[in-house]
């Protein structure tokens, strides 16, 4: 991978403009943070908070409670062989689960599943996608017995993105973000309910 550079190619320089100027879910606060280090000769990275109440939005919001994530794009004309094309997405969104849903066995396609959706919704164009989809389920002891069984589901994905349309890719993970933390859905990606409808019409066909 080439070594990182100040010049910015403008080709970069737009696709970041572009991010900066997305119509991202109002729930979120969101902030442009520095991207991780030598990932790529260019970067750019956002993270994001589920707003909690209508106040304002301190640094804080963006580690809430409710939800976070990470969203950064890197650029890199060298690593097209490896990536499928020179521009690639990685994202991290998590946030707390009901314990009921926590322990629903297909809880971690549905993760998955409403990141696919919310891209292909906004006929966001990709290729090379991958990642994780983890639920954790904990249970309190001692002095913080009082907090009780908890469930928590984290996403880490990366994709390669073709095409032009970079705000849709951004979009898409910010209504990813808001499906974890259990906020309503926008029109073309489906609920919890109808993916457990569609999972469990699978297992029974199997």
């Amino acid at each position: 991978m080439s070594t990182p550079s100040t010049a910015a190619p403008a080709v970069f320089v737009s696709a970041a403009n572009v991010l900066r100027g997305a119509s991202l879910r109002q729930d979120l606060a969101v902030r442009e943070i520095p991207p991780p280090e030598r990932i790529a000769p260019h970067s750019v990275a956002f993270a994001a908070g589920v707003r909690e109440g209508t106040g304002p939005d301190p640094e804080s919001v963006l580690d809430s409670p409710a939800g976070a994530g990470r969203f950064v794009l890197m650029h890199d004309p060298d690593a097209v062989d490896e990536w499928g094309g020179d521009f690639r997405i990685v994202c991290y969104a998590q946030a707390p689960l009901e314990l009921e849903i926590g322990v629903d066995p297909f809880i971690s396609d549905v993760a998955w599943s409403w990141l696919t959706d919310a891209l292909d919704s906004r006929s966001a164009q990709y290729t090379y996608i991958s990642g994780t989809a983890t639920k954790v389920l904990s249970s309190s002891f001692g002095a913080l017995e009082a907090r009780g069984d908890g469930a928590q589901i984290e996403l880490r994905a990366s994709w390669t993105l073709l095409g032009e349309d970079f705000a849709s890719h951004i979009e898409a993970w910010s209504e990813l973000l808001c499906l974890l933390a259990g906020l309503p859905n926008e029109e073309g990606v489906a609920s919890l309910t109808q993916h457990r409808v569609r999972a469990q019409r699978s297992a029974n066909n199997i």
